[in-house]
Order: C-alpha cells, then sequence, then structure tokens
C-alpha cells in the first residue's frame, strides 16, 4: 500500500530538500538533486511500501543514506524499508556491485555473483598459487541450491573470490539477518543468496569512499548486523544523529528541474 497522505509527503519532501542541501558535502559525485528528490517521491507514492507509520525523520535519514551512496531508490539499487515507526536501509545487489566498481582502489573489470544448483558443475583450483574458478551451469536448472559464489576480476589481471555452501547461506540468515523472514528471503532467495556471498566479498575489497558518510551508509545497507571497525581515516561524529523535525503543512508538488526528465 503506497503512501497518500499529502501533508506526511510534504513534510519528508522538505526536510529532505534541506538536508541535501546542507550535506551537499558528502554526497555522491554528479549526485543530481531534482531527479533524486522526484525519484524518492515516486517510491513513497507509488510503491509497494507504506511509510505513513513511520516517523519522517527516519525516512528522511534512510532517503539521505541513498545520496550520499549515489544510489537510486526508483531503479532498486537500493531499499528503503518500513518496520514499525521505523525506516530502514539496504542496499541490492545490482547497488552493491554499483559501488564496488566505483570505489574500489584497484579498478575492477567485472563483479557477479552466482548460484550454484544441484546439477551445475562446479569446482575451484590452485595451482602453482594462482586461483581458478570453473562454472558450468546445467541450462534451464530448477534444481535445489546448493551455494552461491562471487568473483570480482581486476583490470591488472588478478581476480579475488569467495564461496559458501547453502548450510554457511541459512547460517549467516538464521544468525545475522537483520530480517530474515523477510519478503526477500522467502520470495526472491537466490537473489538473497547471491547478496550474501557478494557482501561477504565486499570485505576483501579495498574500498575507498570519498566521505565519512559514504562509508557508514554501506555498512548500514548490509542485510546482516556484521560490521568491523571503520577505517582510522572514515572515523567521524555520528552523522545520523537523530535531529528534532519541525512539521510543515503543505501538500507534495512534482518536482521539476535540469535532468529531473532523465
Amino acid at each position: 500500500m503506497a503512501t497518500s497522505d499529502k501533508q506526511y509527503l510534504a513534510v519528508v519532501y522538505k526536510d529532505l530538500d534541506d538536508a541535501l542541501t546542507k550535506q551537499v558535502a558528502a554526497l555522491a559525485k554528479d549526485f543530481n538533486k531534482p531527479r533524486f528528490l522526484q525519484n524518492c517521491m515516486t517510491v513513497m507514492q507509488d510503491g509497494q511500501a507504506d511509510f505513513s507509520k513511520c516517523e519522517s525523520a527516519t525516512v528522511v535519514r534512510t532517503l539521505l543514506k541513498g545520496a550520499f551512496l549515489g544510489l537510486d531508490f526508483f531503479n532498486g539499487e537500493c531499499y528503503a524499508i518500513p518496520y514499525g515507526s521505523q525506516c530502514n536501509f539496504q542496499t541490492d545487489y545490482k547497488g552493491e556491485i554499483k559501488l564496488c566498481k566505483r570505489y574500489s582502489k584497484n579498478p575492477i573489470k567485472d563483479i557477479y555473483a552466482k548460484v550454484v544448483k544441484d546439477g551445475d558443475f562446479f569446482e575451484e583450483v590452485i595451482e602453482n598459487g594462482r586461483q581458478t574458478v570453473n562454472f558450468k551451469p546445467k541450462s534451464f536448472n530448477n534444481g535445489e541450491i546448493v551455494g552461491a559464489f562471487a568473483i570480482v576480476l581486476y583490470q591488472d589481471g588478478s581476480m579475488m573470490y569467495d564461496t559458501m555452501s547453502k548450510e554457511e547461506i541459512e547460517h549467516t540468515r538464521q544468525v545475522f539477518s537483520k530480517a530474515k523472514d523477510s519478503k526477500a528471503w522467502k520470495e526472491s532467495y537466490g537473489e538473497m543468496c547471491k547478496k550474501t556471498v557478494l557482501r561477504r566479498l565486499c570485505k576483501l575489497i579495498d574500498l575507498d569512499f570519498d566521505t565519512a558518510e559514504q562509508c557508514q551508509a554501506f555498512e548500514d545497507g548490509s542485510e546482516f548486523d556484521v560490521k568491523g571497525q571503520p577505517k582510522e581515516k572514515y572515523q567521524a561524529h555520528d552523522v545520523y544523529a537523530d535531529k528534532e523535525k519541525e512539521v510543515i503543512d503543505g501538500d507534495f508538488k512534482e518536482v521539476k528541474g535540469d535532468g529531473a526528465d532523465e
């Protein structure tokens, strides 16, 4: 059920607009403010989630994290997920790939994850110190998922990979997932398997974010509540400290501006 309360939408829109102005130095490069605002309002009005029970401040804070990372809620690169009175931020599989390609210190040629099903051929080989992964999926395989793997190929010819059995994925889901019984796990299990192993691989990739806000948003966007200590360059004050929000009357109007229709 989409959010239809015009006054509520107007409050979120104004507070998000103000926050983007105040945090302009922390926004992703080539950030398009008019388009981002319009896409956020479209998701809130036309999407499947109802944000009306969420405190407007937590919705703004969630949307702001997408702006820091340069991810688009409308295109499904990240999600704002209502949970009671709070709103949670989560990155999508394709959003994480986008971030790795953008912020990896070692330029990435390609990065992806695949599920392995019963009947597929999969092997990992290390010979003379050189690692190789061979995967030959069975055509149109509807067999049971037995595991997943993720690979990053760098432009210099090197590579890294990680693998997880279905048992490992399920253990991670049951112990560390922020929402182990969510709709995503129930209806898109294969995609969540890929996201799980990809997020673990991301911990091996040396990501060099531009700001502390981006680093924190990336950590917050994980499906799993397992966080390492931030690097020294990213240690900063809490950029998401709660602030009092003033409720302002008004109706939401469609945003128009440069690039809004791109």
